[in-house]
Parts: structure tokens; sequence; C-alpha cells
């Protein structure tokens, strides 16, 4: 693929991406969700209003900037709600998220390109990112979670960028890396876990590199587990043209570099966000907000639906069992006026369905999961069997590209899931958010592998989850933009009674 066709998919990708998001924003004029937080949060700082955070303050203080600007727009004001403690428009307080909503896919391109530089993987991650429900309807509203993981992503890509540059340009890079994982983590505090990904890769690539000097000679040539997969009969790889990646640089990176860049930096930037906050409310210093903070969280409870309906504990998230409703109203008919305001019809009066589900696209998920299993396979084909093999303790020198790819998903992926194995509060879906994005990137290199195939049957694999996954994008995105639709429609889409 050439570098203006690259391009050409990038730019179609984002435009796809803020149509959805930007299209009917103001449909509900009210506040939904989350919203009755955040929104008025953001809201607060202009007003000068002050207010306990549960959490973190950037992503009040983003919205807060989107207000203030929306409401220097002249457009944008047809609607206007008082629920936020001012007259706005739900353009006013929604607008950031939706662009900010709109620039993940492209971040995912980026940082997919960084650790194989293939452009059509890179293309397809961005792809199936932009066709995801919960990232689109987390976008549409002024809520948080976004903010995280476009933060934790551009850290990671950083680092990425660093590991192919030298001297000032490489310490340049590091320190945005870590000014961004310090702003994931001025979110919420999950966005640790992006940080901590950037450090198990880190540690990883130290543990391989000594494991590797007890290796013997290499008797595989490179590429040998995904050889049939993608090559003709009785091929051979030529030498001259394998490409690196970032990732085999991860050792020239010392642990001076990353404790300064990726730890004194982030801490610092994590300590000036609350500056703004501390400086309007003055009832608790930045100790003792965070033991506030902390008690908040230890007393949600633990995870059952007689605690909140929605509680879904983590090992629910990836098989996609219990996702949210974050806003639900019925009307009489098509022609009734939009239900924002009031209270709602009686059980079984209503025949129209406005919904808005917090629900990811089930087949991308799916196929993601199933792509983290397939890569957790073939790091233990790898990495592990050769040395089980020969009953002695190394690791094969001539790890391939794609072994690196494989290592740095599950990785990320498991570093941004396994921490809530531990967590025994109240937990939903949206927490998700940070780890599934890497299923995305799963999914889209093993398509990229099948695209790459010899073998038609593999194409045709390829193809078929990839117009799978648009298609299935498409089915449910009535229950993601919240448009109109029937009963029997909306039950349609609730393949199961979880999903309600």
């Amino acid at each position: 693929m050439t570098k203006k066709w690259f391009r050409i998919g990038m730019t179609v990708i984002f435009i796809l991406s803020f149509i959805l998001r930007f299209w009917g924003l103001d449909r509900f004029n009210t506040l939904v969700f989350d919203e009755v937080y955040f929104a008025q949060f953001g809201n607060n700082y202009l007003t000068k209003t002050p207010f306990f955070n549960a959490h973190p303050p950037l992503s009040q203080y983003i919205i807060g900037i989107g207000i203030w600007i929306g409401n220097h727009i002249p457009f944008w004001q047809n609607t206007v709600n008082g629920a936020t403690g001012s007259l706005l428009s739900p353009w006013s307080y929604r607008w950031a998220n939706a662009f900010t909503g709109s620039l993940i896919p492209l971040i995912v391109v980026l940082l997919t390109y960084q650790l194989s530089y293939r452009r059509g993987f890179a293309l397809l991650a961005g792809l199936f990112t932009a066709c995801d429900g919960l990232f689109l309807v987390e976008s549409r509203y002024a809520l948080s979670n976004i903010y995280i993981v476009i933060f934790g992503l551009i850290g990671q890509w950083f680092l990425l960028l660093a590991l192919e540059k030298q001297n000032k340009q490489r310490w340049l890079s590091l320190v945005i890396a870590g000014i961004s994982f310090g702003a994931s983590v001025g979110t919420k505090w999950n966005g640790l876990w992006f940080l901590a990904g950037a450090y198990g890769m880190w540690v990883s690539a130290w543990i391989i590199r000594w494991l590797q000097s007890f290796s013997p000679s290499p008797r595989l040539p490179l590429f040998s587990y995904l050889h049939p997969f993608i090559s003709p009969p009785n091929s051979q790889v030529n030498p001259q043209k394998i490409i690196q990646t970032p990732l085999q640089n991860l050792t020239q990176i010392n642990i001076l570099q990353m404790l300064s860049c990726l730890g004194i930096i982030p801490i610092l930037m994590y300590s000036l966000i609350w500056i703004p906050h501390l400086q309007l409310d003055t009832s608790y210093g930045f100790i003792e907000v965070h033991k506030q903070i902390l008690q908040f969280h230890l007393q949600l409870g633990g995870n059952s639906p007689s605690i909140h309906p929605y509680c879904a504990a983590w090992y629910k998230w990836p098989l996609l069992t219990r996702p949210m409703a974050y806003y639900y109203q019925i009307t009489q008919s098509f022609k009734d006026p939009l239900p924002v305001l009031g209270p709602p019809l009686p059980p079984g009066a209503g025949k129209v369905i406005y919904d808005v589900h917090a629900m990811g696209n089930p087949f991308l998920w799916w196929f993601g999961l199933a792509a983290i299993i397939f890569l957790i396979g073939m790091l233990f084909v790898k990495i592990v069997l050769p040395g089980i093999q020969q009953k002695r303790l190394f690791i094969p020198k001539n790890l391939s590209v794609d072994t690196w790819i494989g290592l740095y998903i599950v990785i990320n992926y498991a570093a941004n899931l396994l921490p809530w194995v531990k967590v025994n509060r109240c937990v939903f879906i949206y927490h998700y958010m940070c780890a599934v994005v890497f299923t995305f990137i799963a999914i889209a290199w093993f398509i990229d592998q099948c695209l790459r195939s010899y073998y038609s049957r593999m194409r045709i694999l390829g193809l078929t989850i990839t117009f799978t996954i648009i298609a299935a994008f498409i089915f449910w995105m009535p229950i993601y933009l919240g448009l109109p639709l029937s009963l029997d429609d909306y039950h349609l889409r609730m393949w199961f009674r979880s999903w309600i």
C-alpha cells in the first residue's frame, strides 16, 4: 500500500468517525447517564462552584473548556436545558468528547503502524476501532472514559516513536509519553494500567534478551510459525526483506530514562492536574482528597445486581454478557416528541423505543477475544515451547516481528484487564475500554495475516470476518445512536436477556 492510499484510508476512517459522533449530537436535550456528574462538574469549574469529585479532574476540565467554547459559538443553540445549573445546549457539553472520540481510531492507526510498519494492518485496526459501539456511545456524551484511552494510547505511541529515535529526539518522545501517561491517570486511576503495560513490555524485552543469551544457534527461519500461513508451499523467506520493529529496540531504553520519563514525569503531570481543582475546592488538601476518593470507591459495594442492576464483574466483559442502557424511554408513535422530560409512560403503553445502549460491537469483541487467545498460543509455541522441547532455559534468538507484536498486544491487554480481578467494588462494562482496544489490534493482525496469505481460503476467511464486523456495526447502530425503534426491531437486537 502506498503512502497516498494510506493517508486516504486514514482520512476516510476519521470522516466516518467524525460523522457518526456528531450526527444528532443534541438528540436528547437532557443529561444522559453520568453526564449528571461530568457535564455538571465541567460547568462548575466555569461557575466557580466548589464540589467533591470522585475521580481526578482532567476530563471535567476538558468538558468545561468545551462548554466555554460552545457558549461562544453562534450556532448549536437551538435547544438548551438547565440541567447542569446553567442554560446550556447539549452540543456545548458534548462536542469536545465527540471530537476526541473521532481521533481515537487515528491514534490506533498510528500506534499500530509503529508496531510493524504495515499500513494495511494499521488501517484495519483503525477501522475496527471506528466500528465499535461502546467507543461510539462514550464519545457522544459528556463522559470521561475516552480520555483515559486516548491519553494512554498516545503515551504508548510516543514510546514506540522513541524506540526508532536517538539522543535528544528519543528523550523528547519519552517525555511526551510520560506526560500522556500522567494525563491518562489524571482522568481516572485505571489509566495507570497503560503505563503498567509499557513497563511490562520493557521488562519482558530485557528478560527475553537475557534468556536469548542461552539460546543455541537458530535452526528455524524467521516467521517459521506463520510461514505456511502466509507463504506459498516450498517458498523461502528472503533475509533482505525482513522488517524490524521498534519493539526490538526496547532494551536500548535504560533504567534512568524509564524512571525519569515514565516515572517522575507522569507523577508530576498527575500532581499538576489537581492544582485548579484544589484552588476551587479548599475543603481538602492533595493527600486528604485522595483519601476521600479511595473511601468513596470502597463504599460502592460488590459486583451484585442488588448494588446496581448493571454491575458486571471483569470476566463478563470480554463475552459481552452485561452491557448497559445509558438512556431508555418509550413513546406511543414515531411522531411523538423525544421523551427527555417528564415521567415515563406506563409499562406496555409505548410502541416506540429510544435506547442508547453502551454495548460493544458483539462480533468485533468476540473475534477480538479469539484473536487474543490465538496470540497467546502463538507466544507459547514461539517462546516457551522451544525451551520445553530441549529441556533448557532459553528463548530462540530469531523471534519474528509478529512474535513481538503478539507480545505487545497480550501484555497490554493483560495489564489493562487483570488488575480488575482484585477489585471488589461494583464495576461496569465501560471499565473494559482500556483493554478491549488491544483486541481490536489483535483481530486486525489476524485478518492482515489472512489477507496476505497464499491460500485463498485464508483470504476469504479474513474478508468474511471483516464484513461481518462491519455488518454487525450497522445492524446495532440504532441502539448506539439512540434512534427510534419499534418493539420488534428493538428485541431483534437484544439477543440475550442479560443485554436488556
